[in-house]
């Protein structure tokens, strides 16, 4: 057994607000580990051990067939008997909190199935063969997929390997990399009797390359709650500080957020439009984030308003309100339903000043794009299922454009990863510009003249653009348009322009050396230094 899944509780840092958030309170090791004791389950009726998970299933697919995740139960339960936590409870409580984690996402029952069975091959006598003739070829591919991941080695030497296994295995199932995610977050959530530096050794792989794909998922509930955990154990003091600002804000007489929501309620329903207007309150690093930008913090600094409406021209109804009926905060507008996220994310940002000076930040979304926004890949159910099957199932999908959101299964980060990884000349080069490219926090859109869109980091330039539109093929690159304009390939790309790139005839031509300057994309560095090193 891996010796981070064999730990005792440790209470996770997330504030009861962002518990009702997420919907449901996190269940406790014990309540689990009691359960769990209960055995196996009779013919007809799932054991009580799991009904949480059940109900939590049901709560997005009313009609769904329970039966697999029954089987799964009693296995993982037989094979783990006897196996023991160092907190004492029974080892099931692992998989079974991964499973539950995963069932509030809205995980469909082949990855619910495979998260129960997660480690029976890795932990017990259970064999893939045996996965395989009792729940199929999809189940079986995901256990093996994640049991793979276990074995692997963190230490600072394997670690290229690990990753480069991680990447080949999300790209051929996403939802191997989100039983990943759901286990690594229970094991942050389970890290308390470790030895400090072995605490803060997992907390930054965590934070260097798990939180980034996590974010690149578009799972954010496990990205928020990961980061606030990496967040107590690598900046204790400042994470201290950041409880305590939390706590005082809790006890101050009124919210000025309430006294807004409020107001928000009553001119939507005056223009007659149907919303649920929440309080999303800001999770732990996202306070310190905000306390480090301005300072000292106001009331409505430690959430923001969401706005929850059914259709998308709602959502631009509801802009139109707020931007009429209050003042607006111009420089914090921005649209990403139009122009998506490369994570699926879709929104609407505002914020409004109220008129004691206190600004407001609204998100305003379709109830489907909150549940994608939360859940990310594990919201599109089955990608993998034929249209014919789930079609209906996947309305996340409905905006669905070329670039980024082809295809949810293989998002166009994660092709540009395997790409570019598969080119690395060695571990090192591939090492080093993983955790470049994960480490780039924020991405701009570039339009191309066809309309399609190209998903670059902030600070790209029109070498990057090139490389991500032509692969290879942008060797004979000669030049660009931006925004209708002439532009150097050297041009640094802002969000929102329309670049136009010219390609030469010489197909025998390449990039000179002073591209790697400008180059800030692995994929354009990679691809120019094979060039050069092919053509001395």
């Amino acid at each position: 057994m891996s010796a981070e899944a064999t730990n005792p509780a440790m209470p996770g840092p997330v504030t009861p607000g962002a518990q009702r958030r997420r919907g449901r309170p996190r269940l406790d090791l014990r309540r689990l580990g009691r359960a769990a004791l209960m055995g196996g389950a009779t013919r007809d009726r799932l054991p009580d051990a799991i009904g949480h998970v059940a109900e939590a299933h049901r709560a997005h697919y009313p009609d769904a067939d329970l039966e697999p995740l029954r089987r799964a139960w009693v296995l993982a339960e037989s094979s783990h008997r006897g196996q023991m936590r160092k907190s004492g409870e029974p080892y099931i409580t692992h998989p079974l909190a991964v499973t539950l984690i995963l069932a509030q996402l809205g995980a469909e029952i082949t990855t619910l199935t495979a998260s129960l069975l997660h480690d029976t091959v890795e932990d017990t006598d259970v064999t893939l063969d045996q996965v395989r003739t009792e729940f199929g070829d999809d189940v079986c591919y995901l256990v093996d997929g994640v049991t793979k991941l276990e074995k692997v080695d963190y230490g600072a030497a394997a670690e290229p390997e690990t990753f480069r296994k991680m990447l080949v295995a999300t790209g051929n199932d996403v939802r191997v990399m989100s039983i990943k995610l759901a286990d690594r977050l229970h094991n942050m959530r389970t890290l308390g009797v470790m030895r400090p530096e072995k605490q803060a050794r997992i907390a930054k792989v965590t934070r260097d390359v798990l939180i980034p794909l996590a974010e690149r998922l578009g799972v954010q509930a496990l990205k928020t709650e990961l980061e606030d955990l990496v967040f107590a154990i690598l900046h204790p003091e400042e994470y201290e500080h950041v409880r305590s600002l939390i706590a005082a804000d809790a006890e101050r007489d009124g919210d000025p957020l309430e006294e807004t929501a409020d107001d928000v309620r009553g001119v939507l329903r005056e223009a007659g439009i149907a919303a649920e207007v929440l309080i999303r309150p800001r999770h732990f690093v996202s306070v310190h984030r905000v306390h480090r930008k301005r300072g000292e913090l106001r009331a409505a600094d430690f959430g923001r308003l969401l706005v929850l409406v059914n259709e998308d021209a709602d959502c631009y109804g509801v802009l139109g309100e707020l931007h009429t009926c209050f003042t607006p905060v111009v420089s914090e507008f921005k649209d990403f339903i139009a122009v998506p996220k490369f994570n699926l994310y879709q929104s609407l940002h505002t914020a409004v000043a109220r008129p004691d000076g206190e600004v407001a930040e609204v998100l305003i979304r379709t109830h489907q794009m909150h549940k994608v926004a939360e859940a990310g890949v594990v919201a599109l159910r089955n990608p993998y299922a034929p249209p014919s099957e789930e079609q209906s199932d996947t309305a996340s999908g409905d905006a669905v454009d070329d670039g980024e959101r082809a295809d949810p299964t293989r998002p166009g980060w994660l092709s540009r990863l395997l790409d570019w990884q598969q080119a690395a000349p060695d571990p090192d080069t591939f090492w080093s510009t993983l955790r470049e490219d994960l480490a780039q926090d924020r991405e701009i859109a570039v339009f191309r003249p066809d309309g399609g869109t190209l998903g670059l980091p902030a600070g790209a330039t029109c070498v990057d653009a090139a490389y991500a539109q032509y692969g290879e093929d942008a060797h004979a690159c000669i030049g660009a348009r931006v925004n209708g304009r002439l532009a150097t390939l050297s041009t640094v790309l802002r969000d929102g322009d329309t670049v136009q790139l010219l390609m030469g005839q010489d197909v025998a031509s390449g990039p000179s050396r002073e591209w790697l300057d400008h180059a800030r994309t692995p994929a354009a560095r990679i691809a120019i230094r094979r060039w050069l090193t092919s053509h001395p």
